[in-house]
């Protein structure tokens, strides 16, 4: 059971696990961004070395609980070396200033108006610690707006690809397969 300041895994989760581990490659070194309850990182770690990072202390408490090499930080400041793949399940509900609860939780939830305001600030980041090569898997969402993820993406010099796919109650989520333009 995951504290209640960190996110559970849910449909999400399991979508983004199940991706990575066909994305998987050998000798691949794997960052999860935002690894909350650490339960991907806590999987992938059998198959790859893989560090993580989180906000919340919470949710850096439970990932180190599972054995994961977790940082305390925002998305990936203070990170050296570069990964072969990336992960992240973002915040991406869109959500209104007076919609805001001051709690870790939030963290996990709270993408801003639009709901792409830490999926933008990431793709500015991202290419700091992507190997060449290297792919990254983004967990979007239809009420975040998957066109709109993809154009920040592609205006940064990046290609994208779909690896899957699933129904939720009122939303699509999609696993976006970003590699840099050849």
């Amino acid at each position: 059971m995951t504290h209640p300041q960190v996110y559970s895994p849910e449909l999400d989760t399991y979508l983004l696990l199940e991706c990575s581990l066909q994305e998987l490659r050998p000798g691949d070194r794997v960052l999860e961004v935002g690894t909350g309850s650490g339960y991907i990182a806590s999987r992938l770690i059998r198959e790859t070395g893989i560090v993580a990072t989180d906000i919340n202390p919470f949710a850096v408490k439970e990932a180190r609980e599972l054995g994961v090499d977790v940082v305390r930080t925002d998305l990936m400041d203070g990170l050296c070396g570069q990964f072969e793949m990336i992960l992240f399940n973002p915040p991406y509900l869109p959500t209104q200033p007076e919609e805001r609860i001051p709690d870790w939780l939030e963290y996990a939830l709270d993408g801003g108006v639009s709901g792409r305001e830490v999926i933008t600030r990431f793709a500015a980041q991202v290419g700091r610690v992507l190997a060449p090569g290297g792919r990254i898997l983004l967990l979007v969402s239809s009420l975040t707006g998957i066109h709109e993820v993809g154009e920040i993406f592609r205006g940064l010099g990046y290609d994208l690809s779909m690896t899957g796919q699933r129904e939720a109650f009122e939303e699509t989520l999609v696993v976006l397969k970003i590699t840099r333009r050849e």
